[in-house]
């Protein structure tokens, strides 16, 4: 089986080798983790000097590791202390209590530990609540802009563009045709369903399921919009299907816990504060978004447009924040180190009252910092505008800001 290589990821990884670091591959289930951690089983399969310990708990081959107990033993099978020694734990979750064998081989010499899993809560409350010790989260995300053409073999253009834009950046998609909307968005259905039920529904022992799957339709449709618990509450009250504003705010958590969305708070860029409502939530893949709104998804461009800058800021390594003024809203406020950028997503802008309402929100900023504005507008690459640069999103997406 050939297995696509994220180069990015392996380099993070190898970075805190030998650190008495715990490395954590986190992220959405299908996004890829799995094939990283086979990445890097076999490159250090490749030297003699490394003894490599391989589990898969997604793989009947594993299935006799239930507890930490059984996990120990199967370790000190395997171990060697005259080699250099890499623990890979694949969806580590499944294991009952799999910290208290994780924090003893991490006290061994030469040791290094990877673990992956597809929940928040359950890796970040045991982790850093039972093990006694330093970790690290590489959070694996869908596939860009660039590495979809790579993936499947396309040329760069404005089709290229068109077909990430629908079919999102799952890596499992290589495997159908992704021309195929009706192929693309059933697999897509596929992964969200099995997330939703392995993750939440199975794991908190969900009773109100039919809310649960209205919740994440209203999110699709709502992508790009500041959602509020109590908006989604009146919502459901007009849907004839009243739920409580803490419902809400649960199931939303246990949303994002599982990487099936992702929670962006607005900033008062004036008062330089986060602030506590009205956040944005983007769905972690645009496919499995798409797959979710019933009406004309033409509609919805701007909207994924958006979700998408949104992730490749994240993968550029920004933190990123809805910007919120006394006038308007600035769509992202993202912060690297010292640097600051604030930045406009639109769709086509078409006619002056459009390029008065993307520049003008960006204007209204006082301070020197850089400013941009992207879309999909023909014949623009990167221009400036009165300081404010004007790029394209494929140029973005390839070359970043």
């Amino acid at each position: 089986m050939e297995i696509l290589q994220r180069p990015e990821y392996l380099a993070q990884v190898q970075h805190y080798f030998g650190k008495e670091t715990i490395i954590v591959l986190t992220g959405a289930r299908r996004v890829g983790k799995s094939y990283v951690l086979m990445s890097l089983r076999d490159l250090l399969s490749a030297s003699d000097g490394n003894n490599v310990i391989y589990i898969n708990k997604e793989k009947k081959e594993w299935d006799d590791i239930v507890t930490y107990k059984d996990l120990n033993n199967y370790i000190e099978e395997r171990y060697l202390s005259d080699k250099r020694n890499y623990i890979l734990i694949d969806e580590v979750q499944e294991i009952k209590e799999f910290e208290k064998s994780v924090r003893h081989w991490r006290t061994e010499p030469r040791t290094d530990l990877v673990l992956t899993g597809s929940n928040a809560e359950t890796l970040s409350s045991d982790l850093s609540t039972l093990l006694a010790a330093r970790y690290h989260e590489v959070y694996i995300q869908a596939l860009t802009y660039k590495d979809f053409i790579r993936f499947h073999k396309l040329e760069e253009g404005d089709d290229a563009l068109s077909l990430f834009i629908n079919a999102g950046g799952l890596p499992g998609l290589v495997k159908y045709d992704i021309h195929d909307e009706n192929e693309v968005y059933s697999y897509a259905q596929d992964v969200l369903n099995t997330a939703l039920v392995k993750d939440i529904i199975l794991k908190h022992k969900i009773r109100n399921v039919p809310f649960l799957y209205n919740l994440v339709r209203f999110l699709a449709d709502s992508t790009g919009k500041p959602v509020s618990a109590t908006r989604i509450s009146n919502y459901m009250k007009g849907q004839k299907s009243p739920v409580s504003i803490e419902l809400v705010l649960k199931y939303l958590k246990y949303l994002c816990d599982a990487y099936i969305v992702t929670e962006v708070p607005r900033f008062d860029i004036r008062g330089k504060k986060l602030l506590q409502s009205n956040s944005k939530y983007y769905f972690e893949d645009n496919g499995i978004r798409n797959s979710c709104v019933e009406t004309n998804r033409d509609r919805d461009i701007e909207k994924v447009i958006e979700s998408i800058i949104y992730h490749q800021l994240i993968h550029d390594g920004y933190k990123v924040n809805v910007g919120q003024l006394l006038a308007g809203e600035v769509d992202f406020v993202c912060a690297k180190g010292k640097q600051r950028v604030y930045i406009q997503a639109s769709y086509i802008i078409g006619n002056d009252e459009t390029r008065k309402r993307e520049f003008g929100a960006l204007k209204g900023i006082a301070d020197n910092y850089p400013k941009y504005v992207i879309s999909m507008t023909p014949l623009v690459t990167r221009t400036d505008d009165e300081g404010i640069q004007h790029i394209s999103l494929r140029e973005f997406l390839k070359n970043g800001l």
